[in-house]
């Protein structure tokens, strides 16, 4: 056996860097995954997760550095690294004219399956991503939640050992969203190692034992999602500006309650504040600075730090795409998110 294979990591990274062109997509990153655990790789678009998938996928080549999947090198060893693993990407793989039994029935096909194993599969892979009633309608009629459903039931026929996951639940509705969280967990709960990349920080918190933030090709925090709030220290006070010309006046009048600094999302007009053990006092004399200083808030509040918090002190600024837009609701040029994200 591998010698990498004997220890409890399904997958190790050391050192990947991948350059397109001018643009470093990967900066030298680090990280290991145990065994049936997942992994949430966090970070803005263009910060080089779908690289490193790609990578960890065979659908690249790194320039330098290694990754190795179950012990077996992506680029020397590429052949057996595609039989342990699956990708669900952020488009669906599905032909949309097909049913959706007959899309799991093709998938098996490829994946070279026995044809009474693909018909079983096929049937358990259908009950359980709660596709049974849908199996026949051609998947063009499916809404864009059990799209996806569907495209990762495909990428289980083969019975992966690791599942790569690159923003599956971006573009659905709070009720898709939420439903494939339970599907994730489900699959972790039986032992599948899960790579899971998300511009969603409440989606990490929610599903990862452990979490890396990538920012322009680096790796920048890892950790539990404790660990990592614990970075931030103490509660948090957080309040939004309601007049967008007062942000600086607010960020004056709070400054000076702590050691630290406010820090301030300009595009929603809120303004974070680490108060560490001051909690109700913290409050307290803000309400009265800016009372003080003539600003009217809205959702004053202390609160224990989150993955928000997280990444704002780790990066500087909120959880956004490189062009501003908050967590992938905008979208980049084509030709530039291409090179980025390639």
């Amino acid at each position: 056996m591998n010698a990498l294979a004997s220890d409890n990591h399904a997958i190790r990274v050391e050192g990947l860097h991948k350059a397109f062109g001018k643009v470093q997509a990967l900066r030298g990153i680090d990280f290991a995954v145990p065994r049936g655990s997942v992994l949430g790789v966090l970070g803005p678009n263009g910060a080089g997760k779908t690289t490193a998938v790609r990578i960890l996928s065979t659908l690249l080549r790194p320039d330098s550095g290694t990754a190795s999947i179950e012990g077996h090198d992506v680029v020397r060893d590429a052949a057996a690294v595609r039989r342990v693993i699956a990708l669900a990407g952020q488009a669906t793989a599905i032909q949309v004219e097909l049913t959706g039994r007959e899309n799991l029935d093709i998938m098996g096909r490829l994946r070279h399956l026995e044809r009474n194993d693909v018909r079983a599969r096929t049937a358990d892979l259908l009950e359980r991503f709660d596709l049974v009633d849908a199996a026949d309608r051609p998947a063009k009629t499916y809404s864009g939640g059990m799209k996806r459903r569907l495209d990762l039931a495909a990428s289980l026929m083969g019975d992966p050992a690791v599942l790569f996951l690159d923003e599956p639940t971006t573009g659905l509705d709070p009720y898709g969203r939420l439903g494939m969280w339970d599907v994730i967990r489900q699959l972790a709960a039986q032992g599948t190692t899960i790579l899971l990349t998300t511009q969603y920080l409440d989606e990490a918190d929610e599903l990862a034992d452990d979490i890396i933030v990538i920012e322009r090709g680096q790796v920048i925090a890892q950790g539990t999602s404790d660990q990592l709030k614990d970075r931030v220290g103490g509660d948090v006070l957080e309040f939004t500006v309601v007049d967008r010309d007062l942000v600086a006046r607010a960020v004056e009048a709070v400054a000076g309650l702590t050691d630290t600094e406010p820090r301030v999302n300009a595009e929603s007009r809120r303004v974070a504040l680490q108060v560490g053990s001051r909690g109700s006092h913290a409050i307290v004399d803000a309400v009265r600075r800016l009372d003080a200083a003539g600003v009217e808030t809205d959702g004053l509040a202390l609160h224990r730090p989150s993955l928000d918090d997280v990444f704002l002190a780790v990066t500087g600024h909120a959880a956004e795409s490189e062009d501003g837009a908050v967590r992938g609701r905008g979208r980049r040029p084509a030709a530039q998110k291409e090179a980025a994200e390639r």
